[in-house]
Order: structure tokens, then C-alpha cells, then sequence
């Protein structure tokens, strides 16, 4: 059996992809974070995937992921960890090759299209010796995330076709396409998708047997990520969108609570939080 067949990323979202369904790809932080994301997940038995920025490995030397993988392990629904917008090439190799992930974001949108192409190639290949899936993102989807290189001051390329099909060729599994899309918040005027144009990456990707991500959702609606999702789109990254309440109640009630406390509310404000969430991605109930 083709190692892919048993990948946990990779099923999730090909279920998802046939069940018309999206599924929560979470930024974590702390343990604490994928022990609550987890707990919503069983509550509405929806599968999920954890993700984390590069940051998590260096801050942590990689333990954080360690610990994370446990928790998945021992839940009741499928959970995959993801490792996020890798943009250096070394952690890509480490992550790959020492961590328990099963899914790598190798992020060159940094650099120009063919050295973005070539180093993608490059580190696909190695992450597909350890069993690792991969997601690229061609064009350039502009802004930044905290943990994240911040792309505010290069110019966004959206995903054609033609684009996404030089990343195909290097082996991706899931493609994220800039669309519009923004990471971090949206100007004023908020989201502005180009709609036919994932539509079109939505046939050609399906016919590979690629899967469609969703970068940059801060500010959506329930309408427009669903909108997404109707069109193809089978993970959802979410950050601020699930961890907003809980970080507004961390920060508003540090001093006046006993720790303990703080980090039991704010965590059960986060499990409502994503129970919320996984209701808007049609997946609750859908764990297999």
C-alpha cells in the first residue's frame, strides 16, 4: 500500500473533499491549545487537523510537537498535525525527518517563482522519503501571521492554472492558492475573492487528486467560508478565528484569577469557540 493511503492529512481531507465538508486546520501554541482544540473536536466528533508555525519547533526544540502527538494519538477522532509555513529549508529537513508530523507546509513564496519552484521540488522529495504530505502555496498570498515571515512589503500573485501546475509537477498534495485571500486581518473593505478563478484550480486539482487549502480567514463569515467550501476548498486554516475570545479573556483576566482558573475558562471559551466553528465547516459528526 502507497504510504499516502494511510496518511492521516490526507485522509481527513479526501473524506472531507468527498463528504462536501470542511475540516479546521488550528493554530496552536501552547499543550493547553491542543487539549481544548482536541476536546471540541470529540465533542462534536469532527476530525481535525492541528497546526503549528516553525516557531513551536524552536521555542520548544520540538517537544511541544512531541507532547501534541500524544494527545492526538489517544483521541477519539481522527486529528493530523501539520507543521505551517515552513519558510526555512533546515527546519523543513528536521520536521521532516525527527518530528511526528504528518503534514509539511514547505513555504518559498519568499523567493522569486523559479527558486520558489526549485526548492520546493527540492524539499517535497525529502519530505515524501519520511512519509510526510505536503502542501505549497503558489503566487504569493500577501501579509503575515505572528510566527510567520511577513510578505506585506512583496507584491501578491494570484494562483492561475498554469501556476498551480508547476507545484503539481513537484509533487504537492494540497495547494494553497492566493485568491484574494490575506494573512493576518483585511483592510477595511474585508475579503475580496476571486471566485472563478478557484473554481478553475478546483476542477484542475481534483483531477490530480490534490486537495484545496484556505489561507488568511481572519474577518470571514460563516457565509464566505462556507462559500469556499462549496467550491472545492477541504481545509480550513483558522488562527485568530478560534483564538480570539480565548486570548481576549487570557489577557483581560491574568491579574484578577488564580492560575489555574485562567487557563481552565479560557480554554473551555476556546472549546466553544471551535465547536462554533467546526458547526460552520458542515464536519461535526463526520469522524470516522
Amino acid at each position: 500500500m502507497n504510504w499516502k493511503d494511510s496518511n492521516t492529512t490526507l485522509q481527513i481531507l479526501k473524506n472531507a473533499e468527498n463528504g462536501k465538508y470542511g475540516v479546521l486546520a488550528t493554530i496552536a501554541y501552547t499543550l493547553d491549545h491542543v487539549i481544548a482544540m482536541v476536546q471540541a473536536a470529540e465533542n462534536k466528533r469532527s476530525p481535525l487537523i492541528i497546526q503549528f508555525f516553525p516557531w513551536a519547533i524552536t521555542h520548544s526544540k520540538g517537544n511541544l510537537i512531541k507532547a501534541a502527538k500524544v494527545v492526538a494519538e489517544n483521541a477519539s477522532v481522527p486529528v493530523a498535525l501539520h507543521l505551517d509555513h515552513c519558510q526555512n529549508e533546515e527546519i523543513v529537513k528536521f520536521a521532516a525527518s525527527e518530528l511526528p508530523f504528518d503534514s509539511i507546509m514547505v513555504d518559498m513564496s519568499h523567493y522569486e517563482k523559479e527558486e520558489n519552484l526549485r526548492k520546493t521540488k527540492d524539499l517535497v522529495k525529502f519530505c515524501n522519503d519520511h512519509r510526510k504530505a505536503t502542501e505549497a502555496e503558489p503566487g504569493r498570498i500577501e501579509g503575515g501571521e505572528d510566527g510567520i515571515m511577513d510578505t506585506e512589503e512583496l507584491e501578491g500573485i494570484l494562483t492561475t492554472p498554469d501556476e498551480a501546475d508547476l507545484f503539481l509537477q513537484a509533487g504537492i498534495d494540497i495547494l494553497s492558492p492566493a485568491i484574494g485571500n490575506f494573512h493576518g486581518d483585511y483592510p477595511p473593505a474585508g475579503p475580496q475573492l476571486r471566485f472563478e478563478l478557484l473554481e478553475a484550480l478546483e476542477s484542475y486539482t481534483r483531477a490530480r487528486d490534490v486537495r484545496l487549502c484556505l489561507h488568511g480567514t481572519n474577518d470571514f463569515t460563516p457565509k464566505l467560508l462556507q462559500d469556499n467550501i462549496d467550491r472545492g476548498v477541504s481545509k480550513i486554516n483558522v488562527n485568530k478565528l478560534v483564538l480570539d475570545t480565548h486570548l481576549e479573556f487570557f489577557q483581560k483576566n491574568a491579574n484578577r484569577i488564580s492560575l489555574t482558573t485562567l487557563f481552565d475558562d479560557s480554554n473551555k471559551i476556546l472549546v466553544e469557540r471551535m465547536e462554533y466553528w467546526i458547526e460552520q465547516c458542515r464536519s461535526a459528526g463526520r469522524a470516522k
